[in-house]
């Protein structure tokens, strides 16, 4: 593998960093890697990458530095907390933060770093960890043009599509557009099942027949046959689902915009946390919706 002439620091290791940073690597990038837990570095580090002790460290050693991390407080930690990137940055650098989180917190994140000469992309992502796994990721993009024109190569390292948005925070917002467009599927998906199963009709020749036509969608093709089968395994956790959906709530608030079913998708997912499935895949809200339905028997 060639060796790439960009030094890219990689913060935060859990489902989906981990994966990212690997095709990192296998694109030919020198990495820098840090995480709050250190199994995840040492894992990386057999593969050739280079353990760093803070985010401060990977700043100072990287021209390029991505994060991935849970939320908006956590993002604002590693930037500009003590011993984080702030601290270790020149003019010059590029930070690249690829997490969901709250577009205003990442517009005062980036203009805070700027204060710095340190440029910010927001570049959330869709696809889960398989896309994580398989480089096919979706890639929004916030931030300034000429930067995202430079770090394109390293964000097609890790993402199939990859599209630039607008200025900072645009990208971040973009992806709380796709989750309202993910859970409403899903929402639409579950219904449909529910409606089939109480009309007696056998569940995969409705997908089957379904998925054919205008009623298709990732979700369906994807998601629907694990509700038909009752697979509750987690590729994205509701926990984490309904995160997303607290800063698609906030943003709307801010903008006093009404989203009515994805208050109702937030709604049906916050049954089942009360009944403690939060661990569960959100496909799992099909569940919610059986309860509604009172069915004598699960799908």
């Amino acid at each position: 593998m060639p060796q790439r002439d960009v030094n890219v620091g990689f913060i935060g290791l859990g489902h989906m960093g981990k994966p990212m940073a690997r095709n990192l690597l296998q694109a030919g990038y020198p990495l820098v890697a840090h995480n709050r837990s250190r199994a995840a570095v040492d894992d990386l580090a057999r593969e050739g990458a280079q353990p760093a002790a803070s985010a401060r460290e990977v700043a100072e050693r990287a021209d390029v530095v991505i994060t991935m991390l849970p939320d908006s407080p956590d993002v604002e930690l590693v930037a500009l907390g003590p011993g984080g990137i702030v601290e270790g940055a020149r003019e010059g650098l590029v930070v690249i933060d690829m997490s969901t989180i709250l577009p205003r917190a990442s517009r005062d994140i980036a203009a805070r770093l700027g204060d710095q000469g340190v440029v910010m992309l927001d570049a959330p992502v869709s696809g889960g960890p398989q896309g994580a796994q398989a480089g096919t990721l979706a890639i929004m993009v916030g931030g300034p043009r000429d930067a995202f024109d430079r770090c394109l190569p390293i964000l097609e390292a890790m993402g199939r599509k990859i599209v630039h948005i607008g200025g900072n925070g645009q990208g971040a917002m973009a992806k709380l557009c796709n989750q309202v467009a993910c859970v409403l599927n899903l929402v639409g998906v579950a219904e449909t099942l529910v409606l089939a199963r109480r009309a007696g009709l056998d569940l995969g020749r409705v997908l089957e027949a379904v998925g054919a036509g205008a009623g298709s969608s990732w979700m369906l093709a994807n998601q629907g046959p694990k509700m038909a089968a009752r697979d509750f395994a987690p590729g994205f956790f509701i926990r984490l689902q309904q995160k997303d959906l607290r800063l698609v709530m906030a943003a709307a608030e801010e903008m006093n915009l009404p989203l009515l079913g994805t208050a109702l998708a937030q709604q049906l997912f916050r049954a089942l946390e009360a009944g403690g499935e939060a661990e569960l895949g959100t496909q799992a809200i099909i569940k919610a919706v059986e309860r509604l339905a009172a069915l004598d028997r699960p799908i």
